[in-house]
């Protein structure tokens, strides 16, 4: 079950959740089968079940918990061949909810000290160093958000509309661990001034001096808890399991700023017109263009055990020269989780809308991210405070 936290779930409890909400949206809504167990929405049901509670509800034990995931994977088999598009709708999105999970219980691992997971990826993380620099982007009407073209997309990205951006310069890759590093030998988190109120408030509450799982300086080295060992910090890998306001106080620091959701996403997949002086109106599906993501685009889907250095997988590269904007780290954004004008929640209403208002938005996914979760376009969401997550930040000039 792992020890009660307010940002985690017991993790046989999420499990079963994964497995309820397979069966809830696909065999009751789309099929309108009866439930597999009678009493599942007073276990499972994460609208209704209170976090506090999941502790000590009569679940079901291990085996009966992954016997439970298999009957309704049968039953799944069985029926989704007779599933029109309304339903084939549910079974979308219910994989790509299992798929948010995997990625929930492996930074959970992280948070409790538990064993990495094994088997999942490369261990032998590429060493290419870090990749300073700013690229610039022009100006122009983007159209910000997703399109039918794209497949299934969640309800928080409809519709795309235009917005206007200033021309702006991004940094070519995420801030790097040696990078934060020197943020904290300066002082930084004894700086008010580079705090927000609210973020200050945080360091102050948490007496954060560091990032969470960084170890104290020792002879000159610094190191961090990597699941339940330790190692030393990859001076050129990203930083990651920073908050946003970690992030924040970093760029007063370095002044700098964090871009907007829709400056990252122009920088992601936008194109410049051919004489170079605005934003063109053709977006490519991905940074690199059409082609789905491989290793050589992009640390997705396990790839390796975790971020790999900032220069790594130049195949990977946008129009204007960003690298690893799909994978390896989510990266913090200035802009608040709202809706879209015009936004309609989907059938399950509580995916987006109880959130608007109280969030940041992340882009891009991390390495233990699906293919299909990190699009160029989806939108993550978490507080500020959360530090968690597999979340780093990439920064433009003032």
């Amino acid at each position: 079950m792992g020890p009660y936290l307010d940002i985690v779930n017991p993790v046989l409890w999420e499990i079963g959740h994964v497995g309820w909400f397979h069966e809830y949206w696909t065999l009751r809504q789309a099929h309108g089968r009866a439930p597999l167990i009678e009493r599942s929405d007073r276990l499972w049901d994460s609208s209704a079940v209170a976090h506090a509670t999941r502790w000590h509800l009569d679940l079901p034990d291990r085996a009966g918990t992954f016997g439970y995931l298999a009957d309704v994977l049968t039953q799944q088999q069985d029926l989704l061949g007779k599933a029109d598009a309304d339903a084939r709708y549910f079974y979308e999105l219910a994989i790509r909810h299992e798929d948010m999970h995997i990625e929930a219980l492996t930074y959970m691992r992280q948070t409790l000290s538990y064993a990495p997971p094994q088997e999942m990826g490369s261990t032998l993380r590429p060493a290419a160093g870090g990749l300073p620099g700013d690229v610039a982007v022009p100006g122009g009407l983007w159209r910000v958000g997703s399109t039918t073209d794209e497949g299934f997309i969640f309800d928080n990205e409809k519709w795309a509309h235009e917005t206007t951006l200033a021309p702006f310069r991004i940094a070519r890759a995420a801030v790097t661990n040696a990078e934060f590093a020197a943020f904290i030998e300066d002082g930084g988190y004894r700086v008010h001034g580079l705090w927000s109120d609210a973020g200050w408030a945080w360091r102050e509450r948490r007496n954060a001096e560091r990032p969470v799982y960084w170890q104290p300086k020792r002879d000159g080295v610094w190191t961090t808890r990597h699941y339940h060992t330790l190692e030393t910090l990859a001076p050129h890998a990203p930083v990651v399991f920073v908050s946003c306001f970690e992030a924040e106080a970093w760029c007063r620091w370095a002044r700098r700023r964090l871009p907007s959701e829709a400056e990252w996403e122009a920088a992601a997949i936008g194109q410049p017109t051919a004489d170079g002086t605005r934003l063109a109106e053709a977006r490519r599906r991905w940074p690199w263009g059409e082609t789905p993501p491989s290793p050589q685009h992009a640390n997705l889907d396990f790839a390796f055990d975790g971020p790999i250095d900032v220069a790594a997988l130049a195949s990977g590269d946008s129009a204007f020269g960003c690298r690893q904007m799909i994978g390896n780290v989510w990266e913090w954004t200035a802009s608040d989780f709202l809706p879209f004008d015009g936004f309609t929640a989907d059938p399950y209403k509580d995916y987006s809308q109880p959130w608007f208002g109280t969030r940041k938005v992340l882009r891009g996914g991390c390495w233990a991210t699906s293919e299909r979760i990190a699009r160029p376009g989806y939108r993550n969401f978490f507080t500020p405070d959360r530090c968690d997550v597999f979340a780093g930040f990439r920064t433009c000039a003032l």
